[in-house]
Order: C-alpha cells, then sequence, then structure tokens
C-alpha cells in the first residue's frame, strides 16, 4: 500500500488525467493525500517552519512543562484516555481574522501566518475545484455550498508535540475524523507522528520536505453522499524531538446548510442507492462534535438526521472561536 503523493505539476500537462485519477482514488479510498509542487514558495514554508519553533520555544515550552507536572502526566501508569500531548493555539482567518489578538507573537510572525494563511486559502479552493470536477459537479459547487451568508470559516491549529516520556500511554493527539471541510497539514518533515487508520491498520503518512498533507472532513463525506469519506486519524508521541504541525481547516461557513449533492443523489437513484446522510446547518454540526470529537462519527449523522425535519437557511452563527476549526 503506497501513500498517494500527488504532484500538481502534472494537472498542466499530458498527465492531467492520470493525475485526476489519482486524486480521485485518494479521496474515495484514503481520505488522505500528499501535495508535491503545490505553488506554495518553498522559502515561505521554511521560514513558517523556522519561526513556528522559535515561537513554540520562547512562549509555550516552558508552560507545556508546567502543565504535563500539573497533571502528573509523566507518572502515568495506565494508559491516558482524556488529554493529549500536545501544545497548541489558534488563529481564525475567515470569516474575521483574530491574529491581532493573540498574545505573545511578534509582529513579523503575525504578518506571515498571515500571508501562508492567503496561500493555503487558494490553495483550499483549487482543490476543492479539482474534487467538484471529479466528483461530476459543476465548478464551483463546493465553494458554493460552504460560502453560508458571511463566506467559509477558516483557521489554523498550530501544534507542537514536543518528546514524551510514555508514547505508548499518552497520544500526542487521540484519533478522530474532522469535523470540517477540506484540511491542508504542513508537517514537521523530521519528527513525524501522524497516522491515518486504513481497512483496520494504522498507516505513517510520511513526512515529505516541504509537501502539503490533504484530509477530508465530514463535511465532503455528507456532500458526495458517502462516495468520498472522512478518515480516522491519530497522532502517535514521540521520545525525543519535537514535531510540529500547523493545520488548516477551510470550513463551512457557521450558517451553511449541508446535505448530499443533489446531482449525486439522483445518479445513486438511478444505481437503486438512497441518500443515507442528513441535511444541517454546520454550526449545529459542530456543537454536536464539540463532545463527541473523539468518538465515531456514524451517531452523529444519525442524530441529525432525526432532527433534519426543518433546517433554516440562516441561523444567528455563534462566536467561539476555536469550535469551527477542528
Amino acid at each position: 500500500m503506497e501513500f498517494p503523493v500527488i504532484n500538481m505539476e502534472k494537472l498542466n500537462g499530458q498527465e492531467r488525467a492520470s493525475t485526476m485519477d489519482k486524486i480521485k482514488d485518494a479521496c474515495e479510498n484514503w481520505g488522505f493525500f500528499e501535495l508535491l509542487n503545490h505553488g506554495i514558495p518553498y522559502e515561505l514554508l521554511d521560514t513558517v517552519e523556522r519561526m513556528t519553533k522559535e515561537h513554540y520555544r520562547k512562549c509555550m515550552e516552558q508552560r507545556f512543562k508546567e502543565y504535563v507536572t500539573s497533571k502528573g502526566l509523566e507518572a502515568a501508569q495506565t494508559e491516558i484516555t482524556d488529554i493529549d500531548w500536545e501544545s497548541t493555539f489558534y488563529l481564525r482567518h475567515l470569516p474575521h481574522s483574530n491574529i491581532a489578538d493573540i498574545p505573545d507573537l511578534d509582529h513579523h510572525y503575525r504578518n506571515l501566518m498571515k500571508e501562508f494563511a492567503l496561500k493555503l486559502e487558494k490553495l483550499a479552493e483549487e482543490l476543492l475545484d479539482l474534487l467538484c470536477e471529479n466528483l461530476g459537479l459543476e465548478k464551483g459547487y463546493l465553494k458554493k455550498v460552504f460560502y453560508g451568508s458571511k463566506g467559509p470559516t477558516f483557521g489554523t491549529k498550530v501544534s507542537n508535540y514536543p518528546p514524551c516520556p510514555k508514547p505508548d500511554l499518552i497520544k500526542g493527539l487521540r484519533a478522530h475524523t474532522d469535523a470540517g471541510g477540506i484540511i491542508l497539514l504542513f508537517q514537521d518533515d523530521k519528527v513525524s507522528g501522524l497516522q491515518l487508520l486504513k481497512d483496520g491498520q494504522w498507516i505513517d503518512v510520511p513526512p515529505m520536505r516541504h509537501s502539503i498533507v490533504i484530509n477530508l472532513g465530514d463535511q465532503l463525506e455528507v456532500i458526495s453522499n458517502g462516495k468520498y469519506k472522512s478518515v480516522e486519524h491519530r497522532v502517535i508521541a514521540q521520545t525525543d524531538g519535537t514535531g510540529m504541525s500547523i493545520a488548516s481547516f477551510y470550513n463551512p461557513g457557521s450558517d451553511a446548510v449541508i446535505y448530499p449533492a443533489p446531482a449525486l443523489v439522483e445518479k445513486e437513484a438511478e444505481e437503486e442507492k438512497k441518500q443515507v446522510y442528513p441535511k444541517f446547518v454546520f454550526e449545529d454540526y459542530m456543537k454536536l462534535y464539540a463532545g463527541l470529537k473523539f468518538q465515531a462519527k456514524e451517531p452523529r449523522f444519525e442524530a441529525l438526521k432525526a432532527v433534519e425535519t426543518n433546517v433554516h437557511l440562516v441561523q444567528t452563527p455563534i462566536t467561539t472561536a476555536p469550535a469551527l476549526i477542528y
């Protein structure tokens, strides 16, 4: 089983059809793929990595050590199931940025993360159109569904995974599927740990220099009517080296109404398959997900199916930042 790696440059030449097939296969059978030659300058990625690691050492490392001590994690004798071995902070980009409000970030790092977010946003929208093409949906369909009344939600979770004395007992990040749309991950190319569940086995996502790892969230599973799947993944803590992970989540707007694309449902009806996913407002899904992140996604879909009798197009969005990021 070879992890899918997509060279985006090949979309511009004679190998476009075979590259689109690779993306299709990755979406249908893996829920993950890795992008090379994605258009984000490598120099920018190097600077983001350097400054993120500097920020962790300067502003977060000591705090994390104190947290570990306060929770008694180093003395753990049995598996810890309610805490992750990670040091994180969240940036919100859309619909409104909170970068100016995050403490401890120096001016240069703030501007750098704004620039990085703009590049990732553009890449996310490009990828959504490639998914539309493979699904047989009109160009722009996914972006339009994600838009809601105020545009998509877009945010970044910046994580560091310090050395862990007991990686067999404490996960860097417990197993889960991502609730949102499309996730773009820039990860450390030396200290790995990200794994996905495929055919009942945990498989390493290979760390590759300057690559962007893509994975699909629960909303794309719903809109594709199950053709694409969000996949369970986790981060294994390591005994040495601090791993860095910068995950950006391009999600629907809080009041976006999510449901299987009618064109796909009609197609499946002809093939005598029926729609199995509910119709719901994204914010309602997130409220449900907030308490059930580390549990299976199927009961979430079932719970929303039970209450989907009256989905209104516009609701008042909540303003709590991280909830819509995961």
